[in-house]
Parts: structure tokens; C-alpha cells; sequence
């Protein structure tokens, strides 16, 4: 591919094989030469919204984790339940942080099945996500896609995007799926700042990679991880009682992702197999 001049707008997808229209960044907005998580997991999902360097991280996982599609795939599937679960509560906004690039089975995919009046802000700070959401939601009412960080609560829940859309004195479903291990801080002074911007009976729901059940082959998945732009921290079923602080985790408690709630088809035989556990609490 030719080299481009240092500003000139490229097309991230096309850079990856695909055949889009330009998203509107610029070369020195992405390092495309270090694996970013958000499209190793768009990658693995089967989209196309990623780079060499994510493929190839990819593939490094499938060499030490075969299971690797599964992870990704369980994750996602957890969350479509989520959302389910949370719309089934009366619960018809939600704040999806760490979205990562729109693939398939996106909250506001999940939730408008069931209510097309939810309405769902997405979080990301990466340039590729971020961008390639907004153009998704273009013709999608009720949505919308804030770039900023996660750890910085205030940012998100000030942001224009979030006070037009969701009204925090009623029930809000703040999604953290498989993003909290990206975040290696302590991080319940974070999920703490959260809850006290949620209504009583909004619901949290968390996914977490861990290396409780395989530690050897997660040392060699974490050692993959510390290579790109962001390592990865593990932290145990055991901890979620502490993520939870302030919320009832509802049935079947902390279990690994593919066991919560799931219809026969999602169950596995060896569920630590997805190395993500996943539960989902209700605020006092």
C-alpha cells in the first residue's frame, strides 16, 4: 500500500482489506502499528474494522488460547442478555462503556429488538471505534457515541451526548463488558464514582477476563496483551462482591459468562473455557 503524507484522511477499513468510505481520521490519529484491544476483539468477532498488527495479535492468541473465537463470542452473547435482562426490569437507557467497534450484536441492536424507544450511549476512546460508531448510529435515533476515557467518570457523564439522552433520576443499565480488565488502577474508586451518579434500581453488569481456572495459558494470553497498547489485569470471581459494593448481584451471582442466564445453545461443557466470568447487580 502506499505510503500517505503525514495528516492526509485515510480510510481505516480499507486499510484493513475492507472497501468503506472515509471515516474522517487522520494518519496521526491511529497507531496502526500496535495492536489496540477494541480491534483485536472486533477482529475475533469476524469484523473488519481492524489492522495487520490486531490480526496478528489475534492469531498469536489463537496459537496459546484456541479458544479464543469463543471468548469473544461468549462475551458477546453475555451482553445481548444483559441488555435483556435489564429491559425485562423496565430499565430502557443505557451507558455502554468501552464499546469497542460496532461488529454485531451492539446494546442498541439488543435493546431496540425489545423497545425501539431505549436509547443507548456508547463510550469509547479509541479513534477507530469511536469513529466507525458514529457513522453506524447515523440513522439510529435514541443513540449516540462519546470518544473519551472510561476512567474519567465526569467527561462521560457531562458530556453533551449524555445529558440530552439519558435522565439519571430514573434507572439507567451501565454496561461494563469485558473492559474493566483494561484498566489495571484500582478500580473501585472508579465504578464507585459511577454509582453515585446511578438512580436506586438501575442495573450493573460486568465481564471480566481472569486466570483463576487456567493461570499458565492466561500468563501466556497476558504476556501477548503487554505487546499492545494497553496490558490487561486480571482480578477473580472472588473480587466481585467489592466491584459490586452498593448493588444486590442478582441469580446466578459470579459465574463465567457463557453460565449467566444463558439459553441451551450459549451453555459449554467447560464454561471456564471462556476465561470471563460475568454478573450483573441491581443498586440499592
Amino acid at each position: 500500500m502506499p505510503e500517505r503524507q503525514f495528516g492526509e484522511h485515510f480510510d481505516a477499513s480499507a486499510e484493513a482489506g475492507g472497501t468503506r468510505d472515509d471515516i474522517g481520521l487522520s494518519k496521526h490519529e491511529v497507531d496502526t502499528s500496535l495492536p489496540n484491544p477494541a480491534r483485536i476483539y472486533d477482529y475475533g468477532l469476524g469484523g473488519d474494522h481492524n489492522f495487520a498488527s490486531d490480526r496478528e495479535a489475534f492469531h498469536k492468541l489463537l496459537e496459546v488460547d484456541p479458544d479464543s473465537r469463543t471468548v469473544v463470542r461468549s462475551n458477546r452473547a453475555f451482553l445481548r442478555r444483559a441488555v435483556r435482562f435489564c429491559l425485562e426490569r423496565g430499565i430502557t437507557q443505557f451507558l455502554d462503556l468501552g464499546s469497542g467497534v460496532p461488529t454485531v450484536g451492539n446494546v442498541h441492536d439488543a435493546a431496540h429488538e425489545m423497545n425501539p424507544d431505549a436509547r443507548v450511549v456508547y463510550v469509547d476512546n479509541e479513534p477507530i471505534a469511536a469513529a466507525h460508531t458514529r457513522r453506524l448510529l447515523q440513522d439510529q435515533p435514541n443513540t449516540a457515541i462519546i470518544q473519551e476515557d472510561l476512567r474519567d467518570p465526569e467527561a462521560v457523564l457531562n458530556a453533551p451526548e449524555t445529558t440530552e439522552l439519558l435522565d439519571f433520576s430514573q434507572p439507567v443499565g451501565l454496561m461494563m463488558a469485558a473492559v474493566l480488565h483494561w484498566v489495571g488502577d484500582d478500580v473501585t474508586d472508579l465504578l464507585a464514582r459511577y454509582r453515585r451518579a446511578l438512580a436506586p434500581g438501575s442495573a450493573l453488569a460486568i465481564s471480566h477476563l481472569t486466570d483463576e481456572d487456567l493461570p499458565e495459558q492466561m500468563r501466556e494470553v497476558e504476556a501477548i496483551f503487554d505487546e499492545t497498547s494497553v496490558p490487561v489485569t486480571y482480578r477473580p470471581r472472588s473480587q466481585a462482591s467489592e466491584l459490586f459494593t452498593g448493588f444486590d448481584i442478582v441469580e446466578p451471582g459470579a459465574v463465567y459468562c457463557s453460565e449467566w442466564r444463558s439459553e441451551p445453545h450459549e451453555s459449554l461443557a467447560e464454561p471456564e473455557r471462556t476465561k470471563i466470568w460475568a454478573a450483573v447487580g441491581i443498586k440499592r
